[in-house]
């Protein structure tokens, strides 16, 4: 009996501690998800941020004072894409979700077609980089606020490229 009562005992011990063990591992997990969810958020904010702002301005350079010669069809999909934002009636998240996908169709070309190289190419990717993250973020935009002011940013982006390229 006493070693009945004894194997019970322990058995009992053992299935409280694992219990208390999975409920520990659980928190621990709560916690993870929970700050991984945070993390995944900042990044997200940072990103967005990163999109709407134009600090390539401050990266690329003139050649020697001047613009730098551009292919056709890069300037063409600026064209056209400049064309585009200003156009576009953008009255729901749905529309600046297609705009997105419009331009993103041309900048694709864009970057398709490019023949250029050097300094000329290097500096045309400072322009483009930031761009190409201003569309992606446009494309995720969840009110009509955000994807007003990623498109204001996209126009601002795009009006630039005349100040560097001809």
């Amino acid at each position: 009996m006493k070693k009945t009562i004894l194997s019970l005992a322990i058995i009992s011990a053992v299935l409280v501690s694992c219990n208390d063990t999975k409920h520990k591992h659980e928190s621990t997990d709560a916690v993870k998800t929970t700050e991984e969810t945070h993390e995944h958020h900042m990044e997200e904010m940072a990103a967005e941020t990163h999109a709407i702002n134009n600090a390539w301005v401050d990266e690329i350079k003139l050649d020697n004072g001047s613009k730098w010669e551009a292919n056709v069809e890069t300037t063409e999909g600026v064209d056209k894409m400049l064309n585009m934002v200003k156009t576009s009636e953008t009255n729901t998240v749905d529309d600046y979700h297609n705009l997105a996908s419009k331009l993103n169709e041309v900048k694709n070309f864009v970057v398709k077609e490019c023949t250029m190289e050097g300094p000329s190419h290097d500096n045309l990717h400072v322009f483009l980089h930031p761009l190409i993250e201003k569309i992606e973020a446009l494309g995720k935009v969840s009110t009509t606020d955000e994807g007003s002011e990623i498109t204001a940013s996209i126009k601002e982006n795009l009006e630039g490229y005349y100040n560097y390229f001809m």
